[in-house]
């Protein structure tokens, strides 16, 4: 592998570095989106419980609901509902209140999205610039009338390591994007699923 990056060249550094952070955005965003983390089944429920008691108060709604909203991002949500509930607001205030915490809540799952996508479209032209560069060493392997045999190889490898290089990054990078997209949009309609069956119990 070694052998493989000093044929590669200079320009086969930040596709490295654009590879190891790009690696580290799909595994942190696979961990997080994940339906345990963000849309727990149990935390509807317990929402349910805690509008049904007598516990939950004007007063005491903010510390009542902490638990329900330090749980998961969708026990922001109905957290927020509880709150204002407990508040006597009317239903208009309670989706607002609702929308907002949802606002946060999408932050959190598109996070690192858009680097992650900044990735799969550099990489290509990452490569690409190691291409142009190996193409400048084969050019100057052609002094003189003569040819450097070593700088022509050298160029060519710089070429052909820093093209694939820059695809094998893009494509995996662009399909993880595609995949963490739909995840994450399946936890937000999850979430607006559980907040529409709250909102119905406490508008009951």
């Amino acid at each position: 592998m070694y052998n493989i990056l000093i044929a590669a060249g200079w320009p086969v550094w930040p596709l490295l570095i654009t590879s190891i952070v790009g690696l580290a955005i799909l595994i942190e965003r696979a961990w997080f989106l994940q339906a345990k983390r963000i849309t727990p089944s149990h935390l509807l429920d317990g929402a349910i419980q805690l509008a049904n008691s007598k516990a939950l108060t004007s007063t005491n709604a903010t510390q009542t609901t902490q638990a329900l909203a330090d749980a998961a991002p969708l026990g922001q949500i109905l957290a927020a509902a509880l709150v204002e509930k407990a508040k006597g607001s009317g239903e208009e205030k309670i989706i607002e209140s609702m929308q907002e915490a949802a606002n946060n809540v999408s932050l959190l799952l598109d996070r690192y999205m858009g680097a992650l996508a900044t990735i799969a479209t550099i990489a290509p032209l990452l490569g690409l610039f190691g291409t142009v560069v190996g193409m400048i060493e084969i050019f100057g392997s052609q002094q003189g009338g003569s040819t450097n045999p070593q700088q022509l190889a050298h160029g060519i490898s710089i070429a052909l390591y820093n093209t694939a290089f820059g695809l094998l990054i893009a494509i995996p990078a662009y399909t993880g994007w595609r995949a963490l997209k739909s995840m994450a949009e399946r936890r937000q309609h999850e979430c607006e699923v559980a907040a529409k069956k709250l909102l119905r119990h406490l508008n009951a």
